[in-house]
């Protein structure tokens, strides 16, 4: 069975995934630790500066903040001497760049794509080591301003952070997903949009979410441990583990298990037997 790429979701019940946010800006967008402090003392510029998470902030929980400037006070650019420096730095690496594109944005203050969310947010890391027991994935809320190092996607109700963290995903990306060397690769197109969950009833979506919820509450029991540490292919907390076997058995007989799964080889059964149901016309 050959499974195709799509554009759109085969699941009426799964949302579209987008890259982050891309500054082009030779890091001037960009506060580093090391800087933080002195951004914050100006008064003006500490409006704009938020939570940057790149690919190592995700999985490392390292802080990382950017200043993100759409709607600003153009009177703010004029008052505060780091926005000012900082976009003049844009705009002139900008107009040295070999893409005609980049050198006609006319917006130096913007980061070059935009893709800041108005709701929370599941944030996806691209690769992920190929020996972890689930995907990683973290869900933020709208201040927070993911980088184009990850994907995000819509999540307001937290459905589609729980699908992304089930043993059906894993399993699904590990049988078609692409990957880097040896690491897993999430590609939208292939192992989103393909997967092959039936359309969710409210109630059954609802308890969906609240499992996903329970996940981030068994990782909130180590705040001190990164997502990378959280799923350690060495050893992973009881707590967490019970929280993500409650999840399984939910999102399993959402994808129309009829008994309990205890195996990724089940689960890869049905969720090829569904695909081949769900693209059969």
């Amino acid at each position: 069975m050959l499974v195709e790429k799509r554009s759109r979701p085969l699941s009426p019940s799964l949302g579209i995934v987008e890259y982050g946010s891309k500054p082009t800006d030779a890091g001037n967008l960009i506060v580093e630790p090391e800087q933080y402090d002195e951004v914050m003392a100006d008064p003006v510029a500490a409006k704009y500066v938020h939570k940057y998470v790149g690919a190592r902030e995700l999985l490392h929980d390292e802080d990382r903040w950017c200043l993100w400037l759409e709607g600003v006070d153009p009177s703010d650019l004029t008052r505060s001497r780091i926005l000012r420096e900082r976009v003049e730095a844009v705009r002139t690496f900008r107009a040295a760049s070999k893409a005609a594109s980049t050198r006609e944005y006319p917006h130096h203050h913007l980061f070059r794509q935009l893709a800041k969310q108005d709701a929370s947010f599941v944030c996806i890391p691209i690769h992920i080591s190929e020996a972890r027991r689930y995907f990683p994935v973290a869900s933020f809320d709208a201040d927070v301003v993911a980088s184009n190092a990850n994907f995000i996607m819509k999540d307001p109700d937290g459905f589609q952070f729980a699908v992304m963290s089930s043993s059906m995903f894993i399993t699904w990306q590990r049988a078609i997903g692409g990957t880097l060397e040896s690491r897993l690769r999430f590609a939208s197109t292939l192992t989103w949009y393909t997967i092959p969950l039936p359309e969710v009833a409210e109630p059954d979506r609802a308890a969906i979410a609240a499992a996903g919820q329970a996940i981030l509450e068994a990782r909130a029991l180590h705040p001190e441990r990164s997502l990378a540490q959280h799923y350690s292919p060495l050893a992973m907390d009881p707590a967490l583990v019970a929280a993500h076997d409650k999840l399984d058995r939910l999102v399993d007989r959402a994808f129309g298990a009829k008994k309990r799964v205890t195996t990724n080889e089940e689960r890869a059964r049905i969720l090829f037997e569904r695909y081949a149901a769900m693209t059969a016309s």
